[in-house]
């Protein structure tokens, strides 16, 4: 990529809004999906991470999704209030609450997860699925070019 100011496009179709701009259209499109299912686009980030076990506590969800700790507590206040999920404190650690989908929860998972597949089939409508790998590619080599440089000391 060249330097300097000619190379950027107008900023409406630079890289950055384009893809926020995305994250919009299907967070709404996701939101209008789930309204049946009374959860929102917000909420299901949350529910799939726990169902899926790439979250277990609190903690972990703020790192994962970039909340802070008081809006995290008080969607798992809502999720809880819904059943959806329950909270449990670890054996091992009193300090340590463990998050887990709720009888209910298990059962709706599988809608939930067919209601975030139908849009991103609807986003990806025309476009070959080597192509949507390459795009995918590419944005992990962008995220991993902006991750701060290891500390070695």
């Amino acid at each position: 990529m060249s330097s300097g100011p000619r190379s950027f496009p107008p900023l409406e179709d630079s890289l950055g809004s384009l893809l926020a701009r995305l994250k919009v259209r299907m967070s709404a499109a996701l939101d209008e999906e789930l309204s049946a299912l009374d959860i929102t686009h917000a909420q299901w980030v949350v529910l799939v991470r726990i169902a899926d076990e790439r979250a277990r506590t609190s903690s972990e969800l703020c790192k994962c999704v970039g909340y802070d700790t008081g809006s995290m507590t008080r969607m798992l206040d809502r999720l809880e209030e819904k059943r959806l999920i329950v909270r449990e404190r670890s054996q091992q650690d009193r300090r340590v609450v463990t998050l887990r989908l709720s009888p209910e929860g298990e059962a709706l998972y599988p809608q939930w997860r067919a209601a975030g597949a139908r849009i991103l089939e609807r986003s990806c409508a025309g476009i070959a699925p080597e192509d949507v790998d390459r795009v995918l590619s590419l944005l992990r080599q962008m995220m991993a070019n902006l991750n701060p440089p290891e500390d070695k000391s």
